[in-house]
């Protein structure tokens, strides 16, 4: 295989005078601090720190788990507040897509866990084994057991790679197989196996699972990128890139779904309705797909494969997934979906991917979900009530090329939200909104972890 080529930088253009006075016009302001003030989650009004003694748990220290720890800590005076999860490395997943595109190194999505747990906090350095609800505590794998009197979930999900017949994760980057979502090393390892098949052309097989998933515009963008990869190449006549929808929409926001469809159509991408992957012959390099009428299979010379979600088994196996309805299937916790607080269990809460609701698997949802939990828990506290609301915000930077991106805001209605009014309109493919997603998210994203956004 050829080394990849380096990063490839978005070509000047006669507009780029525009954009300089663009940005210039924002003022000294960074960008990052322009996102994270104008797009900031809609937070309770100032007050001051309530004294408890209260023992909070939070199970998972990603994103979610993380910005709760920020908040509760800055909220809350004399709370035994702890953090639980083994992993040391802190993962920037909004980033990977950007790693396996070539766009930025394998270590822009990574730092450190303890970089981002704040003063006061305790960080047990173990995996959630257990879940009593009923008794009011975790336990770790280790076997430490911790009461609380309030329990944070935020365990993330689970990429059920063993949902797809065939598949292997140790295969990753070779023989045309690409998964982004895996890993910074699988992310760096696809942008590999992108690039070859760049060089040599053939089929191109994208698409994404069944049910909830985190980020679902990635693998859209995904398909858009390496458009852009094989046309700046000038190989774009010697592939064929064909996007397996699992349903008869190419994304859950109808009018979304609609300009994709049209962009899609404008570059010569090829749609199959109601496809899923089931099986993958990783030697053959043929996928098979469960569709309506039966399986069907197709050859593939490069395919990103994303894998089935589900909630972690640690949260399947307790009394926390809501038993009936769309989300009883994969485990997903069963939460109120304007407060986040658990039906049956009102001194739990459940953030971020792991939450049982309609929207909000991505970065900027625990944005806006946290400080409505957070909210309602320090109220309880204080012995008044929160009247915070989670709307459904989430958001997604959706890349059409190297260069340019959609912002797509939307809530639980499936309402376009605009952040930038006057600046960015959400179905128009803009330069500033790629820069957004290069440049000022990460920052933006630091911020929410320490609890500043």
């Amino acid at each position: 295989m050829k080394p990849a080529r380096p990063p490839v930088r978005p070509e000047a253009t006669p507009a780029d005078a525009v954009r300089r006075r663009f940005l210039a016009g924002l003022g000294a302001a960074p960008l990052a601090a322009v996102v994270a003030s104008t797009a900031a989650a809609p937070r309770a009004h100032a007050r001051e720190t309530v004294r408890t003694q209260a023992r909070i748990v939070i199970a998972g220290g990603g994103a979610a788990g993380l910005t709760a720890a920020s908040r509760l800590a800055a909220a809350l005076d004399g709370a035994t507040i702890t953090v639980i999860d083994g992993r040391k490395e802190h993962w920037y997943q909004p980033g990977f897509t950007l790693v396996a595109s070539g766009i930025k190194p394998r270590d822009y999505v990574v730092s450190g866990t303890a970089d981002y747990v704040p003063r006061g906090v305790e960080w047990v350095t173990d995996q959630v084994a257990e879940i009593d609800p009923e008794g009011n505590k975790v336990v770790t794998a280790g076997g430490r057991s911790l009461p609380y009197d309030f329990l944070v979930v935020a365990t993330g999900l689970e990429l059920n790679y063993g949902g797809i017949e065939g598949m292997d994760t140790s295969r990753i980057g070779q023989n045309g197989l690409g998964s982004i979502y895996h890993s910074p090393q699988a992310a760096a390892a696809t942008w590999q196996a992108m690039s070859a098949f760049v060089e040599q052309g053939g089929t191109g097989l994208f698409g994404r699972p069944s049910g909830e998933m985190k980020c679902a515009g990635a693998p859209l963008k995904y398909t858009f990128i390496t458009d852009d990869r094989l046309r700046r190449a000038g190989q774009r006549g010697k592939a064929e890139l064909i996007y397996m929808a699992q349903s008869k929409s190419l994304f859950g926001v109808p009018i979304v779904a609609e300009k994709v469809r049209m962009l899609f159509q404008d570059r010569g991408v090829k749609v199959n309705h109601e496809h899923v992957l089931q099986s993958i012959d990783l030697d053959r390099r043929i996928a098979t797909y469960r569709t309506p009428t039966g399986t069907a299979e197709q050859g593939y010379d490069f395919i990103n494969v994303v894998p089935p979600m589900r909630a972690p088994e640690v949260v399947r196996n307790s009394p926390l997934p809501w038993t009936e309805g769309p989300f009883a299937a994969d485990g997903w916790m069963e939460v109120d979906r304007d407060t986040l607080r658990h039906k049956r269990y009102p001194n739990v809460f459940g953030l971020g991917d792991i939450a049982g609701v309609p929207k909000g698997k991505t970065a900027a949802s625990v944005k806006w979900q946290v400080p409505v939990a957070v909210d309602h828990l320090v109220a309880e506290l204080a012995g008044r009530t929160s009247t915070e609301v989670y709307n459904g915000y989430t958001s997604c930077p959706l890349i059409t090329r190297l260069g340019q991106a959609m912002l797509i805001e939307f809530d639980y209605k499936d309402n376009l939200i605009m952040s930038f009014p006057g600046v960015i309109a959400p179905l128009e493919e803009l330069w500033i909104s790629w820069v957004m997603k290069t440049m000022a998210l990460k920052p933006t994203y630091l911020s929410m972890l320490r609890g500043r956004a």
